[in-house]
């Protein structure tokens, strides 16, 4: 019989499981709402891995319950391969940001190239900066803080620093409590290798039906025997 603690164990990673999945599916949807700095962020691309990631969660969880009810240790073999397979889209999905933060200044250039005046206005007016790497490089005219090209040049703030900033602590922290969701799986793989292994060991020694016969025989031929005096047929 597998141990309570080890289903314990195992039941805990479970649930370790389903909360970073209900997080990861809720946070892709709370970002899709409007907001600068975050729609700036993140794009419907990098939202859906999100929710993508969430339903694997999701799903791997949900069929882990069914799993663990079935027979045999080839359920369980089942659910590493699925445990595999979290590992490996957590591992894309969070090298993809990370690498994405190692340029940037150049990929939030383009991000920012790419918004209509009103919202980059509304940046600008937020983060209190005129144009991304100078005052005439993909500026926007108008608001309280940059209504002419005479204002940006004397404001000299530029967003580049304000916008990366933001982004970073913000991909950062994202790509950082991905990466975190690998010691869940790992923990889980590994609680359900030793449930495996207890699966195994039982199923190992249970005795089977031609044991049984078998003993059965035995204690019949002994109590002959032992009616006979303990003399052999022979």
């Amino acid at each position: 019989m597998v141990s309570r603690r080890l289903m314990l164990t195992w039941a805990f990673f479970d649930t370790c499981l389903l909360a970073a999945g209900s997080v990861t599916l809720a946070l892709s949807f709370v970002w899709r709402q409007p907001n600068l700095l975050l729609n700036l962020t993140f794009n419907a691309f990098d939202l859906n891995g999100g929710t993508a990631l969430g339903i694997i969660f999701l799903a791997t969880f949900v069929t882990s319950l069914v799993l663990i009810i079935l027979p045999g240790k080839r359920p369980l073999v089942i659910l590493n391969w699925l445990l595999l397979v979290n590992g490996i889209t957590i591992l894309v999905i969070g090298t993809y940001i990370w690498f994405y933060t190692l340029h940037e200044r150049n990929n939030y250039h383009e991000v920012f190239g790419m918004q209509n005046n009103a919202t980059k206005i509304a940046i600008q007016d937020q983060l209190m900066c005129c144009g991304y790497f100078d005052a005439t490089d993909e500026i926007a005219f108008g608001g309280t803080f940059c209504p002419n090209a005479a204002a940006a040049m004397a404001a000299n703030s530029f967003c580049v620093t304000p916008i990366t900033k933001s982004a970073d602590k913000t991909l950062n922290n994202v790509f950082s409590t991905i990466y975190g969701f690998m010691s869940i799986v790992i923990g889980f793989f590994l609680a359900n290798m030793c449930v495996i292994k207890s699966v195994s060991r039982i199923n190992f020694s249970a005795p089977t039906e031609a044991d049984a016969k078998q003993r059965q025989e035995q204690a019949r031929f002994e109590k002959i025997d032992a009616k006979r005096g303990g003399r052999g047929f022979v």
